[in-house]
């Protein structure tokens, strides 16, 4: 998983299948361990994160002399800094009315279950909305438990049913599904219900879809289709800024070059049958598709994230 990148004090030296045999991969320092909990049968795991993000970093810095940019904490009504004893938690209750928080009313607010994975239901995968998964991790059991774990693991391979469950990591309380993935007890953060947002007022009115349109459409989805190739999406954004890093570290000038425009088709029908000749040609001659780059902000994962249902529950 770290390409030959030399060992390092925070990687623990292995992670295990649910058959109980050590797979020879580092993995990061664990996030949190605790237990997963169904019925009277406890299972000790420990949690790591299932992504390594690549995104390029960059930091602010004084053009001047390269020193790094720093912040302070500035009171807006006062234009002066406030030292860190002064500065509270508000919650604004309504705009310009705030309620002050203290670190005990956080501590009243807490929930039972600090180190549990609370399995409440099992149910088919396939039947949660992808856009619920947030945020994807690791469960490896603890030292001593790889055959309580194997046993979970197994049996719900064997069900094909997932975990929903309720934990509680950083002094806030989660919703999770837990699922099986090449051996390994995998654990999705998931967003509550009341805060996915309603779709219906982006959906079109009633737009009459022309039948010959819609056959080309259909046609054209057809041309594109394949299977599930992670391999094939690289993020070419990432390796073109990379690139130009550095070009910029040896000395090189680095020049944009002009958008390309490219005329639009006069109607629908038209943009439909270009490209399926597009798609037609470029099947002919063996082409290979072009990765889609990033653009703007956003979630991936998940976003992911997220047509990954079937393709998360064929894995």
């Amino acid at each position: 998983m770290f390409g030959g990148q030399p060992p390092n004090a925070n990687l623990t030296p292995q992670v295990w299948h649910a058959a109980g045999a050590a797979i020879p991969i580092a993995m990061p320092r664990a996030l949190w361990t605790g237990t997963i909990s169904f019925g009277l049968v406890n299972v000790p795991v420990r949690m790591y994160s299932a992504v390594q993000e690549q995104d390029l970093h960059f930091h602010f810095v004084h053009e001047k002399d390269g020193s790094r940019i720093g912040y302070v904490k500035v009171c807006k009504a006062e234009e002066k800094p406030v030292p860190d004893d002064e500065i509270v938690k508000a919650y604004e209750f309504k705009k310009g009315e705030y309620v002050f928080m203290a670190d005990e009313d956080f501590e009243a607010a807490k929930v039972d279950g600090l180190r549990t994975i609370e399995i409440e239901d099992f149910v088919p995968y396939d039947d949660i909305d992808p856009i619920y998964f947030e945020k994807t991790y690791f469960l490896g059991p603890q030292d001593g438990s790889e055959k309580v774990y194997a046993l979970l693991a197994k049996a719900m391979a064997q069900s094909g049913l997932a975990g929903v469950a309720r934990y509680v990591m950083r002094d806030r309380e989660n919703l999770g599904c837990l699922r099986i993935r090449d051996g390994v007890i995998t654990l999705e953060r998931m967003y509550f219900a009341d805060e996915i947002r309603p779709s219906d007022e982006l959906k079109p009115g009633r737009v009459k879809v022309d039948a010959k349109e819609l056959e080309m459409a259909e046609q054209l989805i057809e041309r594109f289709s394949g299977s599930w190739k992670p391999d094939k999406y690289e993020d070419t954004y990432r390796e073109r800024l990379l690139e130009i890093v550095k070009a910029k570290r040896k000395g090189k000038e680095i020049h944009a070059e002009p958008a390309v425009e490219h005329e639009e088709p006069a109607d629908l029908m038209d943009a439909l049958r270009a490209s399926l000749e597009a798609a037609q040609g470029r099947r002919s001659s063996g082409g290979k598709r072009r990765s889609p780059s990033r653009s703007g902000g956003g979630s991936s994962r998940r976003s992911s994230s997220r047509g990954k249902a079937k393709a998360r529950s064929k894995r």
